[in-house]
């Protein structure tokens, strides 16, 4: 039986170019790459070098901090080359293509007719547990643990985000195998979130709970679903892993075989006809890329306009990423910019600054321009208004900023991510970087807290 849970807080951002819900075959990219970057918190291990010859689900890497979490081959291949940065730093692991992949037997089963130890060694052995990610802290989990509860949110309502259930279609078995393993991964439930005002097959699935979730962005943040179904005590972990992924997990049980294949969005305002391509973790964007979109004053982020990474034509997928956007970059002035409601009709605001809270269904074509400076971290309530999680998430800034461990602990620090002051990143007056403050604080927690 499925539960209710509304979104009061938030911020809908409409823009031009969303993905239409058809799909676009792309050729098979020479080169791909793994980059332990994707994975914050792994130190890597190689397993591989130079001139090595591998196919999908060869290990490439391992952490070095616990050598069962593995990380494999997306491709068949050859190794062509270990990027390093500074002080011999693996950036990325390029493997390049053959013609026809082949991949690795880790052995198909049936994930409920398995002990708990049997289903969590296959998805360690095949490098899937990649996907599995742990609050709190949002790093790859530590499979040691027994989580309370797993997370899984099926819908994604990011500007321009995925439609998974489009996404997935065809893989509905793949989803529910993939269920099945994760509920022998904890003692209490998988729980799963579904957009209430979208009718697909995630509200059928088995051996989960749940839930129908209304209202604005980041409702479909799996840090907002927790933080109404179960939130994070100190002490307490909690496994999340993405609608994406589940199905990457249920084909391993089905197939036997590591496949990171998956429809990925193609989306922006500069792509001519943003549609969804089936690519692979790590797979080359350049081709694609080039051909879709006016890369020309253009900036490509692998992920979402929010939260993403940004990088180059020549660069890569990234691991989590299920949409590619290419939005305008913000290297003009507007003219007296400064002043409210110029421009208001091709301006989106939040503080009501123009006219767009008169048309709430536009779409808008917005650059990467930051419209002014860092400033003063002021008490606006600007914040809380697009936070809808039970913390203030000033004064928790504020904490992270001055490496106050007690005041982090108390104000709500294990129950957040990165991805959760997205928002905050977007209204806020003070132009400060939210996120990385937030994914700073983090990092000092698990080095002086564990």
């Amino acid at each position: 039986m499925s539960q209710d849970i509304r979104v009061k807080k938030g911020l809908n951002i409409k823009l031009k170019g969303q993905a239409a819900m058809t799909t676009a075959a792309v050729s098979r990219s020479d080169f791909y790459a793994i980059k332990p970057t994707d994975f914050h918190g792994i130190i890597p291990k190689l397993a591989v070098k130079a001139g090595d010859e591998v196919i999908v689900g060869d290990v490439v890497f391992f952490s070095k901090g616990n050598d069962r979490i593995k990380f494999t081959s997306p491709v068949s291949g050859t190794v062509k080359e270990i990027k390093r940065g500074a002080k011999r730093k693996v950036l990325a692991v390029i493997i390049e293509s053959k013609p026809e992949d082949q991949f690795k037997d880790f052995g198909a089963a049936d994930p409920l007719k398995l002990e708990k130890e049997a289903v969590l060694e296959k998805i360690l052995e095949s490098g899937s547990f990649a996907y599995v990610k742990q609050r709190p802290y949002d790093i790859v989990a530590n499979p040691s643990d027994t989580p309370k509860a797993i997370f899984v949110s099926s819908f994604d309502t990011n500007p321009l985000g995925p439609n998974y259930a489009f996404a997935l279609k065809g893989k509905e078995e793949a989803f529910q195998a993939g269920i099945n393993a994760l509920s022998k991964l904890t003692e209490g439930a998988v729980n799963l979130s579904v957009d209430a005002n979208e009718a697909s097959f995630f509200s059928k699935v088995e051996n989960a709970t749940v839930f129908n979730v209304t209202g604005k962005h980041p409702a479909g943040n799996v840090g907002t679903q927790i933080a109404a179904i179960n939130p994070i005590n100190q002490g307490e972990r909690v496994w999340t892993v993405s609608a994406q992924g589940v199905a990457t997990i249920g084909e391993l049980f089905l197939t036997g075989n590591y496949n990171p294949t998956k429809l990925v969005a193609l989306a922006g305002s500069e792509v001519k006809n943003p549609q969804y391509y089936a690519l692979a973790a790590g797979q080359s964007i350049k081709s694609l890329v080039e051909q879709s979109a006016d890369v020309k004053g253009s900036r490509i982020i692998s992920g979402n306009v929010l939260t993403g990474t940004q990088i180059q034509l020549d660069d890569y997928l990234g691991f989590y990423d299920n949409v590619i956007t290419v939005i305008p970059e913000g290297n003009k002035h507007r003219f007296m910019g400064w002043l409210p409601f110029v421009g208001s009709g091709s301006i989106h605001s939040a503080a009501k600054t123009s006219f767009a809270w008169l048309n709430p269904n536009k779409e808008y074509v917005l650059d990467t321009s930051l419209n002014g400076e860092e400033r003063a971290l002021v008490v606006t309530g600007e914040m809380e208004k697009v936070v809808p999680l039970d913390i203030f998430p000033l004064q928790l800034l504020k904490a992270c900023i001055a490496n106050d461990i007690e005041k982090m602990e108390n104000l709500g620090i294990y129950e957040v991510a990165p991805e959760d002051f997205a928002l905050v990143d977007y209204t806020n007056t003070s132009k400060i970087e939210a996120q990385e403050i937030i994914r700073q604080g983090l990092d000092l927690m698990i080095k002086e807290v564990g």
